[in-house]
């Protein structure tokens, strides 16, 4: 189900410290990021409070994540009107129906319903890696290795070793294939079962993984026997961008994790898919997780609106990151820097020029209602973002985010330029 779209012809331009109309095409003008070792970036609150005597009704465009989407009223009816069982029984319907209409668009044997991506990563983990003590091979910056609480030891009790991650989310395929262990039975070295991708890249700011590199990973596998797993929470965002079908992307790992409930919309759950016996495996492992879920259809009828449903609509989310991304080059003085060639889906990730404006003060500042934004913009407007690695921001576009949303975020951030200069002017 699409958006309803929105026009809006307000573009406000930092012009001389000053918010202005321009009709100045914007610049595509690219500039890198900075590699930084910094963890973690869910650090920021909610909305904040206006404040005393300022707008209590502020718009508000939240881009923290993908990950606050909400259902709408369609996939709500279909959740209310799902036919189910109990699904540990197998004897759900609408589970099942979606773990194969899953399994079909991937193109693989077999697929589970999961509660959440991680435990669908930690699942390909166990049953991959069939020992305590084996060994996979994870980028250093992968969702899986950072923000997955290290369960592929703590709870798995397998090893990772970390690939470094390029700026476009792929890796170095010599120092891939250093990592691999030989030694086994050596009992001084693990055994290298696993190399793990992640499609689109997170941290990295949404890339999409070449399908040449995929096939070299999963030919650098074969020859020595190891598994390729995919996190592709996003990896329906990659397909869109590379206008193929998933398949083409999957046909070159033996299992990928798939999340329903980010540009998706499902309110829960992810999709685990691979070979027949793979899954069988898994059903087991997501009973010991506890993620066996009983009357589960009326979830399994929101991921099934998500397949069929919301994948072509997400070309607007990757519009409206550019139409962000362009609009932040368009800055004059110039403020931010980010590199349009890695705006590929729908996550934009840019840097402050400005050594005195921390990614943190901006985030809060464009979380809040300044003084004089009202008589400015016309509203209180309040856009929702997370500091990022690298020194940087990092913004998410979603099913929640219309091009208005987009066009309010842009003069929003504008504003905060703007008002940002003044001070810095009246400062010296």
């Amino acid at each position: 189900m699409y958006l309803k779209t929105f026009s809006s012809r307000v573009l406000f331009k930092v012009l001389n410290h000053g918010v202005v109309a321009s009709s100045k095409p914007l610049s595509a003008a690219a500039a890198p990021l900075v590699r930084s070792s910094a963890r973690g970036y869910y650090n920021t609150g909610k909305p904040r409070d206006p404040g005393p005597g300022r707008a209590a009704h502020a718009r508000v465009v939240d881009l923290r994540s993908d990950t606050v989407t909400k259902p709408g009223p369609a996939m709500r009816q279909a959740m209310a009107e799902a036919e189910v069982g109990d699904d540990v029984l197998r004897e759900d319907p609408s589970v099942n129906e979606l773990q194969h209409i899953a399994a079909d668009m991937f193109r693989m044997e077999a697929a589970l319903f999961v509660p959440s991506g991680t435990m669908s990563n930690l699942i390909a983990v166990m049953v991959h890696c069939r020992e305590r003590g084996d060994e996979m091979i994870v980028g250093d910056l992968s969702h899986l290795h950072i923000y997955e609480q290290g369960g592929s030891a703590q709870i798995a009790g397998v090893h990772a070793t970390t690939a470094t991650n390029l700026p476009d989310g792929t890796f170095d395929l010599e120092q891939l294939e250093s990592k691999i262990r030989h030694g086994y039975p050596d009992p001084h070295y693990p055994r290298s079962r696993l190399i793990c991708v992640e499609n689109t890249h997170n941290i990295q700011g949404g890339r999409v993984l070449p399908l040449t590199f995929l096939q070299e990973v999963r030919a650098l596998a074969d020859r020595y026997g190891l598994s390729v797993h995919m996190d592709g929470a996003r990896v329906m965002n990659a397909a869109v961008a590379q206008r193929v079908p998933p398949s083409t992307i999957l046909q070159h790992t033996h299992t990928v994790s798939v999340c329903l409930s980010k540009g998706l919309g499902s309110p829960v759950g992810t999709m685990l898919a691979g070979p027949r016996d793979f899954i069988s495996q898994a059903v087991r492992c997501r009973k010991a997780l506890g993620g066996g879920m009983r009357q589960a259809g009326i979830l399994a009828a929101a991921g099934k609106l998500s397949l069929l449903e919301m994948v072509e609509r997400l070309e607007e989310d990757h519009r409206n990151a550019k139409t962000f991304a362009e609009a932040l080059l368009d800055c004059d003085p110039p403020l931010f820097a980010v590199d349009m060639a890695a705006v590929e889906t729908n996550i934009v990730r840019f840097r402050l020029e400005e050594p005195s404006l921390s990614p943190s003060e901006f985030c809060a500042r464009m979380g809040q209602v300044g003084e004089g934004e009202e008589a400015a913009l016309g509203q209180g407007i309040q856009v929702l973002m997370y500091p990022h690695f690298g020194n940087s921001v990092r913004a998410v576009w979603h099913l929640g985010i219309s091009p208005e949303d987009t066009q309010l975020a842009i003069q929003k951030m504008q504003f905060v330029a703007s008002q940002f200069l003044e001070e810095k002017v009246r400062g010296q």
